[in-house]
Parts: structure tokens; C-alpha cells; sequence
């Protein structure tokens, strides 16, 4: 087996983890290149492969996986430059997308603004056809309006457009048509058909969810075909990988076809890496906080597995309907930007980000950032930074603290700063209690893993905050994200439309669907070379009861001897396992009520080799001898003389207890006052709180 490479990009940095054939690890941050991310990925795989003492294309021949953690579908919608879109739908309904089933994110603002459209109102064209609800054409496809929707596309120089028809997940006899029509007579416009990307109802998230598709998919294909000829050019010779949002990886060309699928794809390996970690030293139930430079994100995780959510996921205001890793993401991070506003002290969401980034990395920054007011609390060491190739300086930090935080406040600069980390401390902890208490969820029953450059610097003062008594930072955090990627399967998630009676629910039928998805989703997983016994397969049921909008996917009981296929007494036994997860899930269950089937679906799971885990050898030195210095750092009342060590040099079993500062190559890790850190068998940082603390 050759080198494995994982590669995050996120707003400031761009993280690699080098998997070498003997399992060794070697980790790299390189900044972000916002213009053209691949250049950026580029530029750091030379320095990797530098650091390993040869040249970048040598090091990608023995190369045999390279799996990417991508921000440009997320980065397209937050700054709202995707492709100029439009969309064809059924007549009447092109306002549905503007309607949005009444949701309001802030129901208690009048004035509050309705997102940026992705399609305005007039690159909105409703064609009149109609389907009903069995896939019979009511209404034939009008060709002549068709043909004139796309003539008045083409002259608004549209060039993706989402086509969603009623009921064409059930047949899609007329978006196949009009896909044929937009490339005879427009073939540069690219073309999302909703029975591709989101074959089921409800209408309003299938047309979200292909029109997100279709506003981000141009920039995703072309990103993910740039960074490919690059790769290629310079001798890597498989195909390139990359994190979807269900937790799963797959090829650049499927992700190309059904671009949404990448949203949030950066997270979802950070996610992936924190289970893995997690497995390690036996914790079933965690929070996974990630703060990188510019986001912060949270994904809380029971039995090991992330939450997998299939309907009502909101990214950047707009629904996608596809099974996303529940995560929730707040602009905190080294690089978010304090102020003051009506005299209150408002930290992010808005970012330095790389460039010109927080005004200690000398780059042009003048607004105060969180990374800046930690330099001034002592955390940071301006000289080790990402092991000392990446200098901070502390020219202009504490005046730019004083003129925009100090002199408002009427605070001084220690003050400011302070108020800044205490600040985001707070924005951070509330998006914590927002994702547990949604899930009914007490946090005090749960530890954090902690991931990303800057976490383990306010992980400590967040634990304390909501009452958790247990923070592991994993020997990976600073690229967690990037070898979460190494981790992840090839995941392909398909379902085919199928409404009635769950009571009347057909065997056959149940069958047949349920095969050609299987074939579907093998013929996908073959190109990447997985076949055979590679391969795993979960079927299930969308059910619910009748006049919910949405379903929830019950695991299919499948009692014959080769596990494929059901029979009547099966489909009865998923309707009662439903009744059962209804009422464990919501309180109560309608046993005398047949629920609908809405859906059959089906998981496939191609399963790659993983990086192994090696435990390491027990310590040979002191923790005494890890000890580089001391240095004032602010704990609350004041600043203590606080001793740093040499977190690489730190062994299996040394304890350090706080205050004190573990430096890393590329993260700082802050022990507060009552917390005692061991490093474990896998050279994790495993911190104990004490309970007067919490």
C-alpha cells in the first residue's frame, strides 16, 4: 500500500495529513487560497512533499488515495456567487420556492429579510404539464412553452437551470424530455433533473434542494476539475476522492453530477475523524467542537455514529432534502472580528479570514480578531506557531484592542481582550446547548473531543461553562477534519419513490425497487474498484403517518436466508418497528393507523482500509523533561506564571495538571486552574476537570 493523503480546505487554512505506508502520520497547514482553492492544495502538497524529503510528483505516484474535504458548494452560497440560475417547474407552482412552507428563521422579526434568490421571479418559468400522483400524464408537456422558457433563459445568459416537475419522481418522463430540449437547444446551460438529485416528495425540499444544486454545481465541477488536471499533471494516477455530507466519500465525477452532495463536506470529515478517535478510548457519547480560523462547528454523536438527518436540513437559508451529518455551524474562530455596537461587545461572525487575516500575522489585518486578543493573554507563543514556520507579530494588536474595544468600553487592553475570548467562549457554549437541547439532550452526560488550531485554547473555559468534566483533544486535532477523510467509506444513499398504505405495501414491488437500487448503487461503487463482499448494503422504509410532512427511515426486517429480499410478514414487522421508533422518537404511536410508505431506501457502504492505530510504547522520559519554559498567561483573576511544554515531546502516561500550556506544531492546548491532562495510549490529550470547577 502506498501514501494516503487527506486535505481540508477551510477558510484560512488548508490542513493535509500524509498517511505513509508504515502508518506514521505527518501533518501540514498551509494557508487557504481563496481565488482558486486548488492552487493552494497544490502549493501544500509540495511543501509535504518537501517536509518528506523528495518532490511532489515522486510522492503522488506512490500515492494510492487522495480524499478532499471541499468548501466551495458551502463557500458559493454563503457569498452567493454561484452560477446565474433558473428554474422550470410545473405551471402554478414557481413561487414555491419563495413560499418556503411559511419557515421564517427568526419568526419574531417582522423585518426580517427573505434570503438573496437563488432564481429570481422572471428566471422562473412555470410550463404547463402535469403528472398525477401514480406517474399518469394528465397534462402532455407543452414543447412550444418549453422551447420558449428556454429561449428567454438563454437571453438572460442563464447557465444552470433546475427542472422540477410534479410527481417526476415517480415518473420522469417529462424532465427526461426537457433535459433533451435545454441541450439541443441550449447545451451550455448544465442541467439538474429533481428526480436525480432528490427523488421523492415533499415539493417544496425537492425543489430547494435541485435548485441548490444547480446554483452551486457549475463552480463545484469546475473547482473539482481543475484540482484533477492538477493532480494528474503531477503524476497521481487514481481517482480523486471527496467527503460527502452524509458522512460517505465518493468520487470527483459522481460529486461533479450531483454537486449539493458536497455542502458541508469539510465538517463531515472532522465529524468522521472525532468517531474514530473516540472509538480509541471508548466513548460512545461525545460533542465534537471544531474551531478552526473562520467557523466553529458542533455535531453531537451517540453509540459512535454522528447523527445522519435526512429532511430539514437548512445550509446558508436554503433546505436540502439528502441525508447530511446533523451539524451545527456559528462564525466563531481564530480569525472572527470583535467589535463594538451600541455599546455592547460583539465578536463575529464576520472573518478576517487568510487574507488579510487577524492583525498578528502581519499581513495588513486592522480589526481586532479572537487569535489577536489571545496573543495578548499570553496563550499563543508569537514564535511556535505552526511549529515556528508561521511567526505572529504584536505590532498594532494592543492598539487596534484599545481603539476599538478598549476606548469604547472604557476598558484597558488586558480587559478588552478578556472580554473577546469570554465573548466567543459564550457564542460557542450556546451553539453547544442549542444541538443537545434540540436533541432533549443534557451535555453534562457527554465529553468533548476537541479539534481544529484554535479549539484546544477555549475548550477548557467551554467545558466549565456547561458543566462536562471530561475534554480529549486527539493527537491529530489540528488536521482531524483532514484524517477524518482517511477514515470515511465510499457511502452511495438512494431512494426511489414508492406512496401507498405501508399495509398494502406490495412484496414484489418492494423487491424490484429495491434491486435496481442495489444495482444503481454497485455500478457507482465498481468504478471506484469496490465490489463483491467490499460492499454493504442497508435497505429501509420512509414511512409516516398520515398528513406528516415528513417520513422517518425504518430500518427494512428482512427474515430470508440470503437477506435481500422480502415477504409480506417482513413489510408487516417494518411497520411495526416504525410504530415503535414513533413512539420512542415523539411520545406516542397511532398503532391502530396504517402508516404510508413514501419511499424505499438504500445505503451502500463500500468499506476502505483505515489508517492503523498503533498504540504507542509507555513513557521512557520525565514530563519534567518536556518543560521548554514559562511564560505569563491570563487564568480568570489575573496572569500566572505559567509553565509551557513541549507537547511533542510529552509521552504515553506523563499527567500535567493546570494551569499550564502544551504547544504543539500546529495547536496550543490551554489547561486551566483544576484540570489535569494524561496523555493516552494513542497519545490523545485526555483532561479531567475537578468537580469543584464545574
Amino acid at each position: 500500500m502506498g501514501h494516503r493523503i487527506g486535505i481540508d480546505v477551510g477558510g484560512t487554512f488548508t490542513d493535509f495529513v500524509l498517511v505513509r505506508p508504515d502508518g506514521q502520520l505527518r501533518l501540514l497547514k498551509t494557508p487557504t487560497t481563496l481565488g482558486d482553492q486548488s492552487r493552494g492544495v497544490m502549493t501544500g502538497l509540495a511543501t509535504l512533499a518537501r517536509a518528506e524529503g523528495g518532490d511532489v510528483e515522486a510522492m503522488l505516484r506512490e500515492t494510492d488515495l487522495v480524499v478532499h474535504g471541499t468548501t466551495t458548494a458551502d463557500n458559493t452560497l454563503i457569498e452567493m456567487n454561484g452560477a446565474v440560475t433558473g428554474l422550470l417547474t410545473t405551471a402554478g407552482h414557481r413561487d414555491e420556492i419563495e413560499i418556503r412552507r411559511g419557515f421564517k428563521e427568526d419568526i419574531w422579526d417582522p423585518a426580517y429579510p427573505p434570503p438573496v434568490p437563488i432564481a429570481p421571479r422572471r428566471r422562473r418559468f412555470g410550463i404547463p404539464e402535469r403528472l398525477d400522483a401514480r406517474g399518469q400524464v394528465v397534462h402532455p408537456l407543452d414543447e412550444n412553452a418549453l422551447r420558449d422558457a428556454i429561449r428567454r433563459l438563454r437571453l438572460q445568459r442563464v447557465e444552470s437551470v433546475a427542472v422540477c416537475f410534479l410527481f417526476s419522481f415517480v415518473n420522469p418522463v417529462h424532465e427526461l424530455r426537457a433535459a433533451e430540449l435545454l441541450r439541443a437547444e441550449a447545451p451550455e446551460i448544465r442541467v439538474s433533473l429533481s428526480h436525480l438529485v432528490m427523488p421523492t416528495a415533499p415539493e417544496f425540499e425537492r425543489t430547494s434542494t435541485t435548485l441548490v444544486d444547480a446554483y452551486v454545481g457549475p463552480r463545484v465541477s469546475r473547482y473539482l476539475a481543475n484540482l484533477e488536471d492538477a493532480l494528474r499533471e503531477a503524476g497521481f494516477g487514481h481517482e480523486l476522492l471527496v467527503m460527502q455530507s452524509n458522512g460517505g466519500i465518493m468520487t470527483a465525477d459522481f460529486l461533479a453530477r450531483r454537486a449539493v452532495a458536497a455542502l458541508g463536506s469539510g465538517p463531515t470529515g472532522g465529524a468522521m475523524g472525532a468517531a474514530s478517535v473516540a472509538r480509541q478510548v471508548e466513548v460512545p457519547d461525545f460533542i465534537a467542537m471544531d474551531m478552526g480560523g473562520t467557523s466553529y462547528e458542533v455535531c453531537v454523536v451517540r453509540n459512535g455514529r454522528p447523527t445522519v438527518k435526512s429532511f430539514w436540513n437548512w445550509q446558508h437559508r436554503y433546505l436540502i432534502g439528502l441525508p447530511m451529518v446533523e451539524m451545527h455551524a456559528i462564525g466563531a474562530g481564530g480569525g472572527s472580528i470583535a467589535s463594538v455596537e451600541a455599546g455592547a461587545l460583539r465578536v463575529g461572525p464576520e472573518s478576517a479570514k487568510a487574507e488579510p487575516g487577524p492583525i498578528c500575522y502581519g499581513r495588513g489585518g486592522t480589526l481586532p480578531t479572537v487569535t489577536d486578543a489571545n496573543l495578548v493573554l499570553g496563550y499563543l507563543n508569537p514564535e511556535a506557531l505552526c511549529g515556528g514556520d508561521f511567526k505572529l507579530t504584536g505590532a498594532g494588536v494592543r492598539e487596534a484592542l484599545d481603539s476599538h474595544i478598549g476606548e469604547p468600553l472604557e476598558a484597558d487592553t488586558v480587559a478588552a481582550a478578556h472580554g473577546i475570548f469570554r465573548i466567543v467562549n459564550a457564542n460557542m457554549a450556546n451553539a453547544i446547548r442549542r444541538v443537545s437541547s434540540e436533541a432533549g439532550l443534557d451535555p453534562r452526560g457527554f465529553a468533548l473531543v476537541v479539534y481544529g488550531g484554535n479549539g484546544p485554547v477555549h475548550a477548557g473555559r467551554q467545558a466549565e461553562d456547561l458543566g462536562i468534566r471530561r475534554w480529549i483533544v486527539p493527537r491529530s486535532a489540528p488536521a482531524l477534519s483532514a484524517l477524518g477523510l482517511l477514515v470515511a467509506d465510499y457511502v452511495v444513499d438512494l431512494q426511489r419513490s414508492y406512496i401507498t398504505p405501508a399495509d398494502r405495501a406490495e412484496p414484489d414491488r418492494v423487491n424490484e425497487l429495491l434491486e435496481q437500487l442495489e444495482a444503481q448503487a454497485r455500478a457507482e461503487l465498481a468504478v471506484a474498484g469496490l465490489e463483491g463482499e467490499a460492499v454493504t448494503v442497508e435497505r429501509s422504509f420512509c414511512l409516516c403517518y398520515p398528513g406528516q410532512n415528513f417520513d422517518i427511515p425504518i430500518p427494512a426486517v428482512l427474515s430470508a436466508a440470503d437477506g435481500t429480499r422480502m415477504a409480506s410478514e417482513d413489510v408487516a414487522a417494518t411497520r411495526e418497528a416504525f410504530h415503535d421508533h414513533h413512539d420512542a422518537l415523539r411520545g406516542y404511536a397511532l398503532r391502530s393507523e396504517a402508516p404510508l410508505l413514501r419511499a424505499v431506501r438504500l445505503h451502500a457502504t463500500g468499506h476502505t482500509p483505515k489508517p492503523p492505530a498503533e498504540p504507542l510504547p509507555p513513557a521512557t522520559t520525565e514530563v519534567d523533561e518536556a518543560l521548554v519554559g514559562r511564560r505569563p498567561a491570563f487564568m480568570g483573576e489575573g496572569f500566572v506564571d505559567t509553565p509551557v511544554y513541549d507537547g511533542e515531546r510529552l509521552e504515553r502516561g506523563h499527567q500535567v495538571a493546570g494551569p499550564a500550556i502544551l504547544e504543539q506544531r500546529f495547536t496550543t492546548i490551554v489547561l486551566y486552574p483544576g484540570h489535569e491532562a494524561t496523555i493516552d495510549a494513542y497519545g490523545n490529550v485526555n483532561v479531567a476537570i475537578s468537580a469543584r470547577r464545574t
